[in-house]
């Protein structure tokens, strides 16, 4: 087995692969983030009335984006372990690239499409509720596939997410920057998920066709076969030269007394050992694990609900302090953009700084304290509010508490996720993933519930 040799990434062609994967599967949720404020001028139209400007009527779009994009999450976490084992990997994958590449061109299509405002509305949530699914049962499937390669394709992976945020914002101030019409560059803006889907359904469909990658992907499979079948082989082999020994010897009629071979006792004890990792002996309950990791799943839920609970429902309405060109493109720059570039930012700090210790309760006492960055966004200049009044009318305040918000987010979410496995036993790591997983779905749901209270308490 030694003489084989595993293939190299030559070009690094899997890293990129992986790396475009990751970007598709958090494309859909920030294309449709970043494009609130296309969706709430199609909606909240206003008229006017004894001399005032009074909307006709609020869909609060961010509260309900933010909740049906986040609600798939949750329920396809909880039915991952019912779903994945009678779907096929290659179906889940590439039916959902595919499903989700037509609601996309469904939702550009809608740009020149006149539609009366509860009809778009009701359509646009079914894309969101949909689309998000879709994505779901993608992002599992491939953190199920990359986790078969060595660990750095997983942080490439994960790097590739990161970057789907900025991505979509860029694609936006391209969009916001351009000399064509609102709607043609709402048309240009969705047509680039399109473009970035289909890039994500080829990459995936070429990666079967590269030797790297075939060598890692089919060895989760038939590496136990095969070690199995050897080992079997080698054992009946030296059982074999065991016996013809003591029949050799005792064909003079006298009995020869032979030594037991060290490699045979070797090789049932490997056949052992792989019998008793294949019936998963020994391995945790849910509850055991879960006993272990309560503080990094507290964490990730906490961390979760406090961003999601004022990002992106309460800090996409802040209003720039500075009226005039810069008025377009406030929002995607000191909102959308900055929360992406630090919220990255902080995940890749964690390569190189690790504090506090997973040991230590100063780690979930600073995760509580972000919660003071809700009524410091709720305090900024937030438009329209009824209660609350303006602390922080400048944008460089906006800004800078964005800034701190979501480096912390990504920081501590990347500690979380990291520290909980290293809290069990190597063979209870992946039942932490799993749990995690599935706390981190939870806090994304909490927060996207708790904005409809935030934004209407502003």
């Amino acid at each position: 087995m030694k003489g084989t040799g595993a293939p190299q990434d030559r070009g690094c062609l899997v890293g990129i692969i992986f790396f475009i994967l990751g970007l598709g599967t958090l494309l859909p949720w920030n294309f449709f983030m970043t494009a609130s404020l296309y969706f709430q001028g199609r909606l909240n139209t206003t008229e006017w009335s004894n001399g005032t400007v009074v909307i006709q009527k609020e869909y609060y779009f961010n509260n309900w984006m933010t909740l049906l994009s986040q609600l798939p999450l949750l329920l396809f976490t909880l039915l991952n372990s019912f779903l994945y084992p009678r779907i096929s990997e290659s179906i889940r994958i590439a039916g959902s690239l595919v499903f989700i590449l037509l609601l996309f061109v469904l939702t550009a299509v809608l740009v020149k499409v006149p539609m009366e405002m509860d009809l778009f509305f009701s359509v646009t949530m079914a894309t969101i509720w949909f689309i998000n699914s879709f994505g779901a049962v993608l992002q599992g499937s491939l953190f199920g596939l990359v986790g078969q390669l060595p660990q750095k394709y997983s942080a490439v992976f994960m790097s590739g997410q990161g970057l789907a945020g900025t991505f979509a914002a860029i694609a936006m101030l391209l969009a916001i920057g351009s000399d064509a019409d609102s709607e043609s560059a709402a048309l240009g803006y969705f047509i680039t998920p399109c473009v970035g889907t289909l890039v994500t359904l080829f990459s995936y469909l070429l990666l079967p066709r590269l030797d790297f990658a075939q060598y890692h992907l089919n060895k989760s499979t038939k590496y136990e076969e095969g070690t199995t079948d050897e080992l079997l082989k080698e054992s009946s082999t030296a059982e074999g030269g065991k016996q013809n020994g003591h029949a050799n010897g005792s064909a003079g009629g006298s009995p020869v007394k032979t030594e037991e071979d060290p490699d045979a006792d070797k090789t049932k004890c490997a056949i052992l050992t792989l019998e008793q990792d294949n019936k998963g002996e020994a391995k945790a309950s849910i509850i055991e694990v879960f006993r272990k990791i309560w503080k990094m799943a507290f964490c990730v839920t906490f961390v979760f609900t406090v961003t999601l609970s004022v990002f992106p429902a309460v800090t996409v309405d802040v209003r720039t302090s500075f009226p005039g060109n810069w008025e377009r493109y406030f929002i995607s720059v000191c909102c959308f953009l900055t929360f992406n570039i630090n919220d990255w930012l902080g995940r890749t700090v964690t390569t190189l700084i690790r504090w506090p210790r997973k040991e230590s309760n100063l780690f979930p006492a600073l995760v509580v304290s972000r919660v003071l960055f809700i009524p410091l966004l709720m305090l900024c200049n937030v438009q329209s509010r009824s209660y609350l009044p303006v602390y922080f009318s400048h944008d460089a305040a906006f800004t800078f508490i964005m800034c701190l918000f979501s480096v912390s987010s990504g920081y501590f979410v990347c500690l979380s996720m990291s520290y909980a496995p290293q809290l069990v036993e190597p063979k209870d790591a992946e039942t932490a993933g799993a749990l995690m997983t599935f706390f981190l779905a939870l806090g994304l749901s909490i927060g996207a519930a708790l904005s409809f209270p935030l934004r209407a308490l502003v």
